[in-house]
């Protein structure tokens, strides 16, 4: 199993945020944890079972201007 952080700010989740969830639609995952700062600022992490997926939800995520992701082993 993997973990997914993605981050963005407020204006980018305002310009990309039916990307994102499109591309979050995509993949086999289970949000964990969606918040909203106080400033704005987007934190998401999702369980992602498959590495595969994990790194192409990734890629993805980073294609979208303002956004940022990583994985890591669980």
């Amino acid at each position: 199993m993997w973990l997914l952080t993605v981050t963005c700010s407020g204006d980018d989740w305002k310009r990309h945020g039916n990307e994102f969830k499109a591309i979050a639609d995509k993949y086999q995952n289970t949000c964990i944890s969606s918040k909203k700062m106080p400033d704005g600022k987007r934190f998401m992490e999702y369980h992602v079972e498959d590495v595969g997926d994990a790194e192409a939800f990734q890629d993805e995520s980073l294609s979208l201007g303002g956004f940022s992701a990583s994985f890591e082993s669980l």
